[in-house]
């Protein structure tokens, strides 16, 4: 048995015969074969396409704002395809007849198998909507196919007819002529249009919805199976103008936006039309300088002026208020309507504030909406006072050393005492208590230095602990707003060694005879040092001004020359510690009295005379020397060169006479 495989539709358009081959075998006998012909003749079956047949059916997908009875969907041999006829001539589908078998849709289907959208359209408020329409197709022999069409209609994607504001002032200036125009509206969509709702009586107003220019140029392309056109639109302006000569008045006009294809999109704008009078006096205000001053604490936000102004009709709703002058007075400073206000915190303590003078300089402009517009200029001046905020510091070490020997009025150290109020570190130092036998210092009133004005004494005082007060100066216009801070110093009294080294004796009268030989030693000096054992280093301070003696170590040389002469020498020997910053030294006294060796003496001998040790006796001189400055030389000199040049020509003159 030889059947049609499933789902294979046969066409004898395209193939009208078909040649099987057979093959038969039976057992233990030989294959048979054999040729079948199987041809294909026309019939009248309706047979319809796989989507429209199928269980979901076709599927279109259009737009929400679709134009009201648009073809959506043919079941048609067309483009947008549908049903497949075969068997058929053409002819034949004149006389097919399509039926809608469910009709809770709005969609149309015409007797030539068109689906229509509605005659209202689509609603675009709603999300997607979906419409299945099942539909019946019949020949004129009762042959029939049925489908299934689904529509979905989507939101659409053209955006809605909006204003960017719903409310708008209008100034229009006296004496504006008809259709000048007084303003334009504009709303974002497609196809706008626009009309004036309101007011209808009377009429002052007009908006221009139809004026031909390249900027609102619209192509609409119209399809038909034999040509495209192109079709040009007016361009929408939305101008407004007049109908009349305005006058001083005030009108509210109420403006609808719409889409021209789609009247239910639309929207509405309120413009406050207000016309002016023609303004040709500059506002007047009070101040008309202003001059002010302001701690530098003051808060933001803090108003310093506030200004009174009229305009010509005087009125002080029109006015408007605006801030002039360098970037730090922006900066500084702000205005809130006819208010000066400090827009942040006036540092006083800062050198850009110093660099400006600790003033601002600025000019409010007032000025009067009108045509033209009329403004005023108002000066201001902004002083900015001190205010002692801070309190001073002491500094972060404050301990000094000295020699228990240093003199009356040497300097310790300063105390840097620190104050962040401007002028920076104005400070004024005192000591607690004041100088006196437990606190031998006194201190500078304006630097801060510490001096010595007493004895120092480590043994009895090592340290010292002393009070300083530090009190802030020009730091505030309220002399009694000072601030002060206490601060601790510690001075330590460093020891000095005070014993000189001591010799023995102090003051010795020699005798030599001197030869011809070579250097002749005179004496060796016995002195003792400090217990530390340093070494001691010995000078000859006075009496050797001819080079007859030479000191090496503790030892004094006569050296050989020419002495024809008995002679005495006093001399003069300094003996310290060794090197060091502070020295204590004591003084040999040494009369040598020398004889040649041709002179007839008695022999020579030394005689030891010791003296005791005196307390040493300080003398001081003082020697009044006047250094005159280098101008008054060179104008001395001058003058003097003067005088002569006058006295020669006098004397000259004299005696050519």
């Amino acid at each position: 048995q030889v059947t049609l495989r499933a789902g294979v539709e046969l066409n004898a358009r395209q193939v009208n015969q078909y040649t099987l081959i057979l093959r038969a075998a039976c057992p233990n006998e030989d294959e048979v074969e054999q040729r079948l012909f199987v041809r294909v003749t026309m019939g009248q079956v309706l047979r319809c396409d796989t989507p429209f047949t199928s269980a979901e059916g076709d599927v279109v997908q259009v737009l929400a704002d679709v134009a009201p009875r648009t073809p959506l969907y043919a079941v048609l041999l067309q483009p947008l395809g549908g049903l497949m006829v075969s068997g058929s001539c053409p002819r034949s589908l004149q006389t097919l007849q399509f039926r809608l078998q469910n009709h809770d849709t709005p969609l149309t289907l015409t007797r030539r198998g068109l689906v229509l959208a509605p005659a209202d359209g689509f609603d675009p408020s709603k999300d997607t909507q979906i419409f299945r329409l099942e539909i019946e197709v019949m020949d004129r022999h009762g042959h029939n196919c049925s489908g299934v069409v689904r529509v979905e209609v989507l939101p659409s994607r053209r955006p809605h007819v909006t204003f960017t504001e719903p409310q708008r002032d209008v100034m229009v200036p006296e004496g504006t002529g008809p259709l000048e125009v007084i303003t334009q509206v504009h709303a974002s969509g497609n196809n706008v249009r626009y009309t004036i709702l309101a007011p209808v009586s009377p009429m002052l107003f007009t908006i221009d919805e139809s004026e031909w220019g390249t900027e609102g140029l619209r192509i609409t392309l119209s399809l038909s199976p034999s040509r495209c056109k192109a079709v040009h639109s007016p361009a929408v302006t939305g101008e407004i103008r007049s109908t009349r000569w305005l006058e001083v008045a005030h009108a509210q006009l109420l403006i609808q936006a719409y889409n021209v294809l789609s009247p239910t999109d639309h929207a509405t704008v309120t413009l406050n039309v207000t016309v002016q009078r023609t303004n040709w006096q500059a506002p007047s205000c009070i101040p008309a300088i202003s001059v002010s001053q302001v701690a530098e604490t003051v808060s933001p936000g803090s108003t310093l002026v506030t200004l009174r102004c009229t305009d010509s009709t005087g009125s002080e709703e029109s006015l408007h208020y605006a801030l002039e002058g360098p970037p730090a007075s922006h900066s500084q400073f702000r205005m809130e309507g006819p208010q000066l206000q400090v827009n942040t915190t006036l540092d006083y303590d800062t050198e850009a504030m110093a660099s400006m003078g600790f003033q601002f300089m600025a000019t409010i402009v007032v000025t009067a909406r009108g045509k033209p517009p009329q403004s005023t200029h108002v000066p201001v001046l902004v002083t900015v006072t001190p205010v002692n905020e801070f309190t001073p510091m002491c500094p972060n070490d404050a301990t000094f050393t000295v020699l228990e020997t240093v003199a009356f009025g040497s300097t310790v150290g300063h105390v840097a005492g620190i104050d962040r109020d401007y002028p920076p570190n104005s400070l004024e130092y005192s000591l607690e208590g004041g100088p006196g036998l437990t606190q031998p210092f006194s201190i500078d009133t304006h630097t801060g230095e510490i001096r010595v004005v007493g004895s120092l004494k480590s043994q009895q005082c090592k340290s010292y602990r002393l009070s300083v007060r530090l009190t802030d100066t020009h730091n505030d216009l309220n002399p009694a707003k000072r601030r002060s801070r206490l601060c601790d110093v510690t001075v330590r009294v460093q020891a000095v060694p005070d014993q000189a080294p001591i010799c023995t004796p102090e003051v010795q009268e020699l005798r030599i005879t001197v030869g011809s030989g070579g250097r002749q030693p005179v004496t060796r000096l016995a002195c003792q040092g400090s217990p530390d054992g340093a070494t001691l280093a010995y000078s000859i301070t006075a009496g050797n001004e001819d080079r007859h003696f030479q000191l090496e170590g503790n030892t004094i040389f006569f050296l050989p020359n020419d002495l024809a002469e008995p002679h005495t020498f006093v001399l003069l020997v300094e003996v310290w510690d060794g090197p060091g910053a502070l020295r204590r030294s004591t003084m040999v006294a040494l009369v040598v009295h020398a004889t040649p060796w041709s002179t007839t003496v008695p022999p020579s001998t030394t005689t030891w005379r010791t003296t005791l040790q005196k307390e040493p006796l300080v003398i001081t001189q003082m020697e009044v020397v006047w250094h005159p400055p280098a101008w008054f030389v060179a104008m001395l000199t001058i003058s003097s060169t003067l005088l002569l040049a006058a006295l020669g020509c006098v004397a000259r003159r004299w005696l050519c006479r």
